[in-house]
Order: C-alpha cells, then structure tokens, then sequence
C-alpha cells in the first residue's frame, strides 16, 4: 500500500487510486451521497433492477453462487437475492469492517443463504471461497464503479470477471452513461459539502493506513467534467504550500496544485457494449431508464464452440 501511494504521489500530476476512499467512515459518507437529491445513480439503477428482476433472474441458475464486486449498502444485492435466490453469496469489498457489517445483516436476514464474505480489491485477482468453487456464478457489480477504471484497465477489469463466472457465466452490471454537464456537475458536487467530506477522507484513511500527517482541511474539493473523454475527473486542491510525510517520504504541495483522486468514465451504450464484447461477453440485453440516465447490462461470458 505504500508503495502504491508513494508512486501515485511521485507522478506529475499526484495521484491516490479511489479505492481508499472505502474505510469504514468513507463508506458511511457514499451511503448518504447516494441518497443526495442530485445524486441519480444509485436511485436510477435501482428502479431498473427492481424493474427488471424478475426478468433477470429467469435466465440465472437457481444453484448459482452470487459474487458482488463491492459489497456497499447491500440495497442492490437484496433485489438479487430475493429474485435470483442463489445457493451462496460472496460479497468482496475492500473495507473489511464495513464488509463485515453488510455481511452480516445479509445472514441474519437470509438465515438459509450461505454467505461468504471476501475481503480484497476486486481490481486485482482473488480467490473464490472453496466451497462455492463448483456451483455456476453469477457476478454482479453494480454503482458503475465499472467507471472508475480507465477504459484499457475495465476491459482487463472485464476479462477477469468472465474467468470468475467461467462459459457460460453471468454479469450483471451498471454503468453510468454520458448526459449533459449540468447533471453531472449537481451529482459530484453537492452543496452540503459532503461530497467534498468523503473527497477528503481519502487523505484521512491514508494517514491511517500508510502512516502519514495529511491535513485534510488543507485540501479542498474540486469535481470536473471532461467532455472530451467522457469522464468526472475528481481532485483534492492544496489551500497553501504544504509539505506531508507519508510512509517516511517527504512530498510538497503547491497552493492550488490538485491532487487527482478519481475518475467516472461515462459511456454511451453502443460503445460499452463493443467493449464488453471485446472483453469475452455476449451482451444479452441492455436495460436503461425512459431519460437514458443509466444501464444496467446484462453479460454472459462467451461459450467456446
């Protein structure tokens, strides 16, 4: 980890990976940005999960294992649950303590639902649980976190998940899609600053983690939409000339020089679907709300022949 926080900060433009965001408190700080009125992703792919389950869940094996990438509120995985009703359920997520918690309530709720909770960064190889190493898989990776990846890495990010599920295997997957500035703007900036709070607690959860004295209140919160690339580009702007310790290494911050801590790539369908195909997946259907807001689509992993 330090090594990896090291080189993001040795870059020309410093930079941190936006998996840590997800300590416990960043966790609980997406959980309410998801509820924030100009924050439609997760209120738009919900109303077509549960739209759309029953439908889903037709073309699912009953004896199916359910691998979620990111196991977050747990909202999204109760709708598959309770209609695609798997044999087991591997929630993976980075944050263990909130990992645990979701968890948890998911095995106290479905008493007959063998639940295994796995604690990795999903962006990396893991491995399944031994006892749900024979039943057919179902991936599901809601939230468009799809998006936090640059293109390149998604479609590698993608190819692993189609080894996961193996032939014949599922995903289900959400995806944001690309809509005028204004929309984006209200959903990555909101005006109770808790965006801006959960921006910052990256830096809180790296001093944790890492060993360093970042002043979080030094930084202060900026959300860009680059037309171009199709994509939210999120920093954190230094206040002041500073200088931070991180893991023994020394590293200065200009006044206004932005540390950049994630992007959402935001795509039109045709383009996702060619990329998931080039990925090992046929697409079977592609479901979307009546403005075109989200996708959530629904991959199979290509059948050898």
């Amino acid at each position: 980890m330090s090594a990896e926080v090291l080189h993001g900060l040795s870059l020309p433009v410093k930079s941190i990976p936006p998996k840590y965001f997800y300590d416990e408190a960043g966790s609980k700080l997406f959980d309410i940005i998801t509820g924030l009125p100009g924050y439609y992703l997760t209120r738009t792919e919900t109303a077509i999960l549960r739209d759309n389950s029953t439908a889903i869940a037709r073309r699912m094996d009953a004896r199916a294992c359910l691998v979620e990438y990111g196991s977050g509120s747990s909202v999204k995985s109760r709708l598959m649950l309770d209609a695609c009703r798997p044999a087991a359920y591997v929630p993976v997520d980075i944050s263990r303590d909130h990992l645990e918690r979701s968890a948890k309530a998911i095995f106290d709720d479905y008493p007959a639902l063998s639940v295994y909770p796995t604690c990795a960064d999903y962006a990396m190889p893991f491995a399944l649980p031994p006892p749900v190493a024979a039943l057919p898989r179902l991936a599901f990776f809601p939230g468009s976190s799809i998006g936090n990846f640059e293109p390149d890495d998604a479609s590698t990010f993608l190819r692993g998940v189609a080894e996961v599920v193996g032939e014949g295997g599922w995903l289900v997957l959400g995806v944001d899609t690309r809509k005028d500035r204004e929309v984006l703007d209200r959903a990555y900036t909101d005006a109770g600053g808790v965006t801006e709070q959960f921006n910052r607690n990256l830096l809180l959860n790296i001093n944790k983690t890492v060993g360093a004295d970042f002043d979080a209140e030094g930084f202060r919160h900026l959300a860009v939409y680059n037309e171009e690339a199709g994509r939210i580009e999120m920093y954190l702007v230094s206040k002041r000339d500073q200088r931070v310790t991180v893991a023994g290494t020394e590293v200065d911050f200009a006044e206004g020089e932005a540390l950049h801590t994630e992007n959402s790539y935001k795509y039109d369908p045709e383009e996702f679907v060619a990329r998931a195909e080039d990925s090992g997946f046929d697409c079977v259907d592609v479901l979307q709300d009546d403005r075109g807001y989200f996708m959530v689509l629904l991959l199979q992993a290509q059948i050898s022949t």
